[in-house]
């Protein structure tokens, strides 16, 4: 069964660009990973200092091998540095979509 999680992540004030760049480096290494199926990094128009992701992997143990991953790891710390708050992670369940 699909896994699937939309999670808000608030830079520190001027940070958001620095922390979606962070987040591309991340972004670009799934290509290798087979199980993850979607991961989207969005930026907010209103607020650039607010970033989302949305990602969607194939199950549970794709999850778990995305955030144990080296690159995953490596980035974490960088990605705390840039935030202004705890993550908020959002489990969800695609229901209709183009592209589901």
């Amino acid at each position: 069964m699909a896994v699937s999680m939309i999670i808000k992540l608030p830079a520190q004030e001027g940070k958001g660009e620095e922390l979606v760049a962070v987040l591309a480096e991340v972004v670009a290494a799934t290509a290798s990973e087979p199980g993850t199926l979607q991961y989207v990094c969005l930026q907010d128009n209103a607020n650039p200092d607010m970033v989302w992701m949305y990602e969607m992997y194939s199950d549970q143990a794709a999850v778990d091998a995305h955030m144990g991953g080296a690159v995953f790891q490596a980035a974490f710390p960088k990605i705390g540095k840039l935030l202004a708050g705890a993550p908020e992670f959002n489990n969800v369940t695609p229901r209709v979509g183009k592209g589901l």
